[in-house]
């Protein structure tokens, strides 16, 4: 089953791993040099009598340094730790070229429920930007401290920010009866809380998030047999779709989540068809002797782009939703393949032969020109972020797969590490995640 897009799972099941994580650790790479200077000082906790389980400052901190946009001011460097406006001294931030100052606090009631209290100055102007209180429990904290980043990133630069959002991936290890068990998982973007939300002793591939951000569908070859299943996060209950013989795979959701495009080989070659949520019915979408696979829709859901090999090597073809002629996209290199949509509609990204190696890449639709943003052997499975500032991918580092990320001008980039285990098939959740 996409015989030249899958090399990596076939090497996985020869790997050894170490014990799982519970955690991606997120590892920067390469920054910005012009990354704005902010100062989060750590939010006071006075009026709350046990301490809390998170520090706030810290997420927030962490978030905005991951976006390569900002520089935070390590701790050891401020002068005093105000939390609240009538303390701040805007002179002495001046003093330490901070563009930007985040102050706030938690406040405990009586029963225990708390208030999540945050100010946003620009330092120069000794204003402030914006400021909210946020409504909480112990259990939520690191909820607040992403919207948080969110407020502050979206106020800042004009985009919104996604680091509420959650990311899902594939990983794979040895099991305790010596068999590679593999799991689908999903966590916050910045790689905590994650949850196995189904394994398997037999390979599964391909998540893809609902446009609610509610639902995942992926592939399992439970049963020694490639089939569809969506899965509800919140209850666990997962639906099959019908399994036909031969290859069904690469779901994908439409922008209204009302159909699903999806690979299958059950009419000869293998196709792309569009299968409808409420109705529970198929429609062929391309008709090819060769191999159409990996659809991803446009934001208008007006039209799909896959990967075939119509034309003798792997390249990306755009068709419209309704039918007709599908037209060739790709035409830089001989081997483009996995293109997803950027949110806005106006680029792809893709995999990229470059010299013998696959690295991510980036293709505007309107001029064709494309854009090499990573220098990887094999990078795979590229997927934007919700608002389109980072694309989050699988990558080789040394005998096992990680995921990283760069942001869509290259200038930005991450590594997100397990402990130990193979990570990759990495999907971005939309802003509607719940």
């Amino acid at each position: 089953m996409q015989r030249y897009i899958k090399v990596g799972l076939l090497i996985s099941a020869l790997l050894s791993f170490s014990a799982i994580a519970e955690a991606l650790k997120i590892e920067i790479t390469q920054g910005i040099s012009s990354a704005q200077p902010i100062t989060v000082i750590p939010f006071s906790t006075t009026q709350v009598a046990d301490g809390l389980p998170v520090d706030i400052a810290q997420v927030v901190s962490d978030d905005l340094a991951r976006s390569g946009r900002f520089k935070p001011l390590p701790r050891i460097d401020m002068l005093n730790k105000p939390s609240t406006a009538e303390h701040v001294n805007f002179r002495n931030w001046q003093a330490l070229g901070q563009d930007n100052l985040v102050v706030g606090k938690v406040i405990a009631d009586a029963s225990g429920k708390l208030l999540v209290q945050f100010q946003l100055f620009d330092v120069y102007k000794g204003e402030q930007l914006t400021g909210f209180s946020i409504p909480a429990d112990r259990s939520s904290l690191r909820g607040v401290a992403h919207r948080i980043s969110d407020l502050i990133y979206e106020k800042l630069t004009g985009q919104k920010g996604a680091f509420s959002t959650r990311i899902a991936y594939v990983t794979s290890m040895p099991g305790s009866n010596g068999k590679t068990e593999y799991k689908i998982q999903v966590a916050d973007a910045d790689g905590y809380d994650s949850k196995t939300i189904v394994s398997s002793t037999e390979p599964m591939m391909s998540p893809a998030w609902s446009p609610q951000g509610d639902k995942i569908s992926y592939v399992s070859y439970e049963g020694r047999r490639s089939s569809i299943y969506t899965q509800t996060l919140r209850t666990g209950q997962r639906e099959k779709l019908r399994s036909f013989k031969g290859i069904n795979g690469a779901p994908s959701w439409s922008p209204d989540g009302t159909r699903l495009a999806l690979t299958l080989s059950k009419d000869g070659s293998a196709d792309i068809y569009i299968y409808n949520v409420i109705t529970r019915s198929f429609r062929r979408l391309t008709r090819s002797y060769a191999i159409d696979t990996e659809p991803d829709w446009s934001p208008d859901g007006r039209q799909i782009i896959f990967t075939s090999d119509r034309g003798g090597k792997p390249q990306i073809y755009r068709i419209a939703v309704s039918g007709g002629q599908a037209a060739r996209v790709t035409f830089e290199g001989s081997y483009n393949a996995r293109a997803s949509y950027s949110p806005d509609g106006k680029f792809i990204t893709m995999v990229q032969r470059v010299k013998g190696q696959y690295q991510i890449a980036t293709l505007e639709l309107k001029t064709g020109f494309t854009t090499i943003l990573t220098n990887g052997q094999l990078d795979e499975s590229p997927s934007y972020a919700p608002n389109g500032s980072m694309i989050l991918y699988s990558t080789n580092d040394g005998l096992k797969s990680i995921l990283a990320a760069v942001s869509s001008d290259g200038k930005v980039r991450q590594k997100l590490r397990l402990q130990g285990g193979d990570v990759r098939e990495p999907a971005w959740s939309p802003f509607k995640s719940n």
